[in-house]
């Protein structure tokens, strides 16, 4: 008895997957197919949250590796004007975390800046690439008023 019908589906199931495979030589095992299969890393496709999925709250963590820039989609202030909500997308934790947050503040300008990096208190973490709205909340020194607020990331 031969399982070439199986084994041929998950080749193609496989390869339509775009998985690495390789197989051994008919005769092998009895006169099945071993077919060995080696998982390539898979991305999930980025989607925009719809209706009630509001972005994740999240704080500045400090402390970690190799922080960048990220640049956020909007800065809505508070009804007092002395805070700012803002909004960017990020990917899971421990891969994405907020480090810190820097605020520049003149009469004209408010410049806001994310800062994320890896988590330092994981280690050989794997994550997937999936996209995720997240916001937290700056504090200013002075209402906003008329002032204009910059992505320090893209400036």
């Amino acid at each position: 008895m031969i399982v070439i019908p199986a084994v041929a589906g998950s080749l193609l199931l496989a390869t339509g997957c775009g998985v690495e495979h390789s197989a051994t030589p008919p005769g092998a095992a009895g006169g099945a197919v071993a077919v060995p299969v080696s998982v390539s890393r898979t991305v999930a496709p980025r989607v925009e949250p719809t209706g009630k999925d509001a972005p994740k709250p999240v704080k500045p963590e400090g402390h970690t590796v190799n922080p960048r820039k990220v640049s956020w989609l909007s800065a809505k202030p508070s009804k007092d004007g002395r805070s700012l909500r803002v909004v960017w997308w990020s990917g899971v934790e421990p891969c994405h975390v907020l480090d810190h947050v820097t605020v520049k503040q003149t009469a004209r300008r408010v410049t806001v800046t994310l800062w994320e990096g890896e988590s330092d208190k994981v280690q050989n973490v794997a994550c997937i690439d999936i996209a995720i709205k997240k916001s937290t909340i700056v504090k200013l020194k002075a209402p906003l008023g008329k002032r204009k607020v910059v992505d320090g990331a893209r400036h």
